[in-house]
């Protein structure tokens, strides 16, 4: 394998090639394309030109050590610190300049390091609050009744979240685990299209590391998710394709068990004796 590459000269083996139409537009089977995104704080380059592909309904994980860039990366995806160079495009479309809650009605959702969630309130009025801020009319104070399709798809990213059981509970009296259930069951919701996970196995306990580890399986064959995690052998249980950063660029992409395998990669983020 190559020495250090931000990926400029090849794209993840199986996924489509980008093209344009005559009128410029980027044609293309990703979901997200990153094209030399760099984002600096003044002298400082926290992402610096990285580029990489993330083909529909697959399965992604970005890796690397603390200040590798990961989170920044991100927030570059998400809008909240967009790139200072460099070009995102999402389905073909380019969102580089869009605001965050124009990406999250294109279908781009994400989950953060820190929990944002309604303590005092239960686990079904958080999803509901997550369905009616995706829907039309969201604005609306009236409560939709029992079988208005807010409702309904409500009890659905229950099942989905595996979060019946305690649909009652309030948030503040979750385990830490089941809040993190909670929360990508939010971002399940209004059918996204990508959603980006950051370190959703954080502070988890083995069971519910096994628990997370299921209900990222199960989600659909369609949709596409980023993970970063630290804890590897959730990463590389669950997706197909990875990419280590390190110093804000690219180190290394391949599949999990080229990256486990990889020497250059041992020795500077997983360590010789992994």
């Amino acid at each position: 394998m190559a020495s250090i590459t931000s990926l400029k000269t090849a794209a993840p083996r199986g996924a489509a090639v980008a093209s344009t139409n005559s009128g410029g537009q980027l044609l293309s089977g990703d979901a997200l394309t990153l094209s030399g995104v760099t984002r600096a704080f003044g002298a400082l380059r926290a992402v610096d030109d990285v580029t990489l592909n993330v083909a529909a309904g697959q399965k992604y994980a970005i890796l690397g050590s603390n200040g590798a860039g990961k989170t920044t990366l991100f927030n570059a995806i998400s809008g909240d610190f967009p790139p200072t160079a460099g070009r995102i495009h999402f389905f073909g479309e380019d969102i580089t300049e869009l605001a965050p809650h124009e990406r999250i009605r294109k279908g781009l959702r994400r989950t953060y390091q820190s929990s944002l969630l309604f303590r005092e309130l239960t686990v079904r009025d958080n999803l509901f609050l997550a369905v009616r801020g995706v829907a039309s009319g969201r604005f609306s104070f009236v409560r939709p009744r029992a079988g208005h399709a807010s409702t309904a798809a409500t009890n659905d990213l229950l099942e989905r979240a595996r979060l019946t059981h305690i649909a009652d509970t309030r948030v503040a009296d979750l385990a830490h685990g089941q809040q993190r259930q909670l929360e990508i069951g939010m971002a399940l919701a209004g059918a996204p299209r990508l959603i980006l996970f950051d370190e959703p196995a954080a502070g988890l306990s083995p069971a519910e590391r096994r628990e997370l580890v299921a209900l990222l399986t199960s989600l659909p064959a369609h949709m596409s998710f980023v993970l970063i995690e630290h804890d590897l052998d959730i990463a590389l249980r669950v997706v197909e394709r990875v990419t280590v950063m390190h110093n804000g660029r690219v180190l290394r992409t391949g599949t999990p068990g080229e990256i486990e395998n990889d020497a250059q990669v041992q020795a500077i983020y997983m360590g010789s004796k992994h």
